[in-house]
């Protein structure tokens, strides 16, 4: 049980960032989303089934007080933790910090498409919704005009959450002993 407080501490103190990161994009009205850096974090330092963990739990928290669509949503922050354990945990990959960020973004766009085309007809509540519909109007396929659209937002977004959250553990030598 000792063991299992630092880990379920992170835990939640990933949601916690999550939550009030996303929100404040969402107050903000910023381009990018930002609820998925403490899910990086979690899955960062505790692997990906602390990302999905991390993930879920923020998706399904955000959903019952402040964004319903978090819940659609919530399969793209479990892609984000699995995907962000596999590539920066334990990992010392000779790879650049925008290819990790490049393939932790890649699957969890394709499904954030597929739940804006599925669900909601590709329209969302982001003004990039007017973009999709343009691209959708050139004859191009709406899945793959949501797809298009939202890569550029959610590689930026991964980006800077990868980037802060490697500055962060970097600044953190010492946490491996609080987790072992």
């Amino acid at each position: 049980m000792k063991k299992q407080a630092p880990r379920l501490t992170i835990i939640a103190l990933a949601i916690a960032l999550n939550i009030v990161l996303g929100n404040l994009a969402l107050f903000l009205r910023l381009p990018i989303y930002l609820d998925t850096v403490g899910t990086i974090l979690a899955a960062t330092i505790l692997g990906p089934v602390a990302g999905i963990i991390t993930g879920l739990c923020s998706a399904l928290f955000t959903g019952i007080t402040s964004d319903l669509f978090s819940l659609y949503f919530s399969p793209v922050q479990l892609c984000i933790g699995l995907m962000s354990g596999i590539l920066l945990h334990n990992k010392r990959t000779s790879w650049s910090l925008p290819l990790k960020a490049l393939l932790i973004t890649l699957p969890g766009t394709l499904i954030a498409a597929l739940i804006t085309v599925l669900l909601f007809g590709g329209i969302t509540s982001s003004g990039s919704s007017l973009l999709v519909q343009v691209i959708h109007g050139l004859g191009v396929n709406q899945t793959l005009s949501v797809f298009l659209v939202q890569i550029g937002t959610d590689y930026l977004d991964k980006l800077l959450a990868v980037s802060l959250v490697i500055s962060a553990v970097k600044a953190l030598p010492r946490y491996r002993k609080i987790v072992s």
